[in-house]
């Protein structure tokens, strides 16, 4: 994923929603709870960690119990300073106070609190990427208690973890800003580490490579495990019984085709919002579903020509509840019209905008009843809305709304099924058709025949197309 391309709009909640979200979520709300904890007599060493004789009383004013606690506790505190709810006002005593954002978690703004949020996102983030602390040990003493870590013998490069750890979030990202549904599906954990670790153009995974997802997976375990408590994802932990040895007998009997058991990942809405955050900062162009409502129509039809469609649609309600209907229309026709090569996919999109304006638009379709670019869309939606005395199209205006209506789909879709069905249908209901649309004055008359040429089935029709195209380049270099 460059940063240069152009990510699907994410569907976001509202800030209110996401901010009470953070506030809920155990990291946040464990490192607040410590950070109003601390007092004069807290201490933190030269790192700012809580000094090791005070942490039980802080696992204690968290209510944790357990092996975990020391650490979970240890990880609320390094959240509550790197976050700004604690601050260290005396680094040689080790003296700490209460930071300035502890105050916005309870009087700031919602996009304040999601600010501090982002920050405890990141300290966790960092924490995913470092191996367990047994390896760390193991790492160290093999220096003879030099203290010094090696990293050779640990096997772990920084960069290279924290590298693996996006690609494969910004993997989940696209996963679910790309489905036409509301909410996030859950991702089966063996195609997300599959999806940064398979080339694209291996047909059938190696043995090696094989061993390597299987490694992926279990590293994700981990990580997408800590991710959880911050509000990130949502997360379906892999079956403990796969990690056992081989010559135990499972304690229950066992679906091997139940894929959930190798673990299941979605993004929650606070963690959609996250991610977004995180791929802006990153210069990545992460626009998300109502950005365009304060822009112009022009903006509005270019911009979501390349969106999948439910997302088109959301924008363009969202612009469209700005705005009087009858205005709308207008201003939407007048920016539908061109002769460029993005044309006729923004007129697509101007009538799937105006599908959705009510009665009160008809006066602006009338308007261009006779516009050569508009005026067979503009028929299109007046007999669909039941108005009277609608003059009919003439022929050549058939033909060019044909033209410019296949060029549309094109653009969106490419070469799909429903296209193929649509040339397929043209070509049956109009005998004659060929001989008469290569004449049509569009800019991509001959591009849509070629089209039409490699989607049409019957060999017989397909050449016919291929013929009409040549006729219509011919008359295009000629000019007529």
């Amino acid at each position: 994923m460059s940063d240069s391309s152009i990510l699907p709009p994410a569907r976001l909640h509202p800030e209110a929603e996401l901010a009470r979200d953070a506030l809920s979520t155990p990291v946040l709300s464990r490192a607040a709870r410590l950070a109003r904890w601390a007092g004069p007599e807290t201490r933190v060493d030269a790192g700012g960690s809580l000094v090791e004789e005070q942490v039980p009383a802080a696992a204690a004013e968290l209510g944790l119990t357990g092996e975990d606690a020391a650490a979970d506790a240890g990880e609320a505190w390094r959240v509550a300073v790197d976050t700004g709810l604690v601050e260290v006002v005396d680094e040689q005593e080790g003296r700490v106070a209460a930071g300035a954002d502890l105050a916005v978690l309870t009087a700031g703004s919602p996009q304040d609190v999601l600010g501090v949020w982002l920050a405890a996102l990141e300290t966790v983030l960092a924490d995913a990427s470092v191996p367990d602390l047994d390896g760390l040990v193991d790492a160290i003493a093999a220096e003879g208690g030099s203290g010094e870590l090696d990293l050779d013998a640990l096997d772990w490069e920084p960069e290279a973890e924290a590298e693996f750890l996006d690609g494969v979030l910004g993997n989940l990202y696209l996963l679910t800003v790309g489905e036409e549904g509301p909410g996030g599906t859950m991702v089966p954990l063996p195609a997300l580490a599959a999806s940064v670790i398979v080339p694209g153009d291996m047909a059938e995974p190696t043995n090696d490579v094989l061993e390597q997802v299987s490694d992926a997976m279990m590293r994700l375990d981990d990580q997408f495990r800590m991710l959880e408590p911050v509000g990130l994802v949502e997360y379906r932990p892999v079956d403990e019984s796969l990690m056992a040895d081989a010559d135990e007998e499972p304690a229950a009997p066992v679906d091997d085709t139940d894929v959930s058991r190798y673990g299941m990942v979605r993004l929650t809405p606070l963690g959609l919002y996250g991610l977004r955050a995180r791929l802006l900062e990153a210069g990545f162009e992460a626009p998300a579903v109502g950005d365009l409502a304060d822009k112009g129509a022009d903006a509005l039809l270019d911009g979501t020509a390349v969106f999948p469609p439910a997302a088109a649609h959301a924008e363009t309600e969202h612009w469209l509840s700005r705005r009087e209907p009858l205005a709308a229309a207008r201003e939407l026709l007048a920016a539908a019209r061109g002769a460029d090569e993005g044309a006729p996919l923004r007129r697509l999109r101007c009538q799937q905008a105006l599908s959705l304006v009510g009665a009160s638009a008809e006066p602006a379709l009338r308007e261009v009843l006779d516009d050569a670019e508009l005026g067979g869309l503009a028929r299109v939606w007046l007999a669909e809305h039941g108005a009277r005395d609608v003059p009919p199209p003439s022929e050549a205006m058939i033909f060019w709304l044909t033209i410019d209506t296949v060029a549309a789909q094109l653009a969106a879709e490419g070469n799909s099924e429903e296209l193929r069905s649509l040339v397929e249908g043209l070509a049956s209901q109009h005998s004659g058709f060929f001989a008469a649309v290569w004449r049509v004055d569009h800019p991509a008359t001959a591009d849509v025949l070629e089209a039409m040429g490699r989607l049409h089935p019957d060999k017989k029709i397909a050449k016919e197309a291929r013929k009409a195209a040549f006729k219509a380049r011919s008359q295009s270099q000629h000019g007529g």
